[in-house]
């Protein structure tokens, strides 16, 4: 396997695959881990909170994975909804993220390790979908927050693992309340790299935690008192300052 997964042709597209995440799983070469009914089919699969893209979660023998089809945000998918337009396959958007999410992988940052990437290709056009390796225990930030108000350690658990993600150059294009996951002992994880990438120090870090702030400063309209304030956010950021 070459760096960026070992790649396999299908019938209508191609994917890439670590085999050491699939282990023995006969699906590689067909390309059925992709199709949701191929595992409700075996009473594999599990809806999972989902953010614009459709998620679910299967159990692959002893493995748990999570399996995301790709889907368009705004006004594009009034119009398209999954469809992409077709460059290249190193434009492939499923492929860009779990080249992305190996490398940040390798290093030892928190972030899911991808299992598989894969696109169906019509015409101009194709749909695509990532699987990657389920983190247990956790759930999103944007759930626990709904609960219960979280501890000081929670908050700088948060700004010390995205500025992880940052010294290491991972622009993250869509960070959210949802897109960053918690334990019950305040580990963190953060998921959903779609059009994130690796770049040099810049604005871009600032751009992505005022886009968390936002997604918080929204969500605690409906959220008890106590739940994320100035103090909180404060908290968030001594951590990631001090990362």
């Amino acid at each position: 396997m070459t760096n960026g997964g070992r790649r396999v042709t299908t019938a209508t597209g191609a994917m890439l695959a670590d085999p050491n995440c699939l282990g023995n799983s006969p699906q590689l070469a067909r390309g059925a881990l992709f199709d949701p009914e191929f595992w409700r089919a075996r009473g594999a699969l599990a809806a999972a909170p989902s953010g614009r893209g459709a998620t679910w979660f299967v159990r692959a023998g002893d493995r748990e994975w999570v399996l995301r089809h790709y889907f368009r945000g705004g006004f594009a998918a009034r119009v398209v909804r999954d469809r992409y337009w077709w460059v290249s396959e190193q434009r492939v958007r499923a492929f860009a993220e779990y080249r992305l999410l190996e490398t940040l992988a390798e290093r030892g940052l928190p972030v899911p390790r991808p299992v598989a990437a894969g696109y169906s290709r019509s015409g101009p056009a194709y749909r695509c979908d990532l699987i990657t390796e389920r983190i247990p225990g956790v759930g999103p930030l944007s759930a626990a927050l709904a609960r219960e108000a979280l501890p000081q350690s929670y908050w700088r658990a948060v700004g010390a693992a995205i500025a992880r993600l940052h010294r290491a150059g991972a622009d993250h294009a869509d960070l959210n309340a949802h897109n960053i996951l918690i334990d019950a002992r305040g580990c963190v994880s953060v998921i959903d790299f779609d059009r994130g990438r690796l770049r040099a120090p810049g604005p871009w870090g600032a751009r992505n935690l005022e886009r968390l702030h936002r997604s918080l400063a929204k969500l605690s309209r409906a959220w008890p008192p106590g739940r994320f304030d100035a103090e909180r956010w404060c908290w968030l950021m001594a951590a990631y300052a001090e990362e």
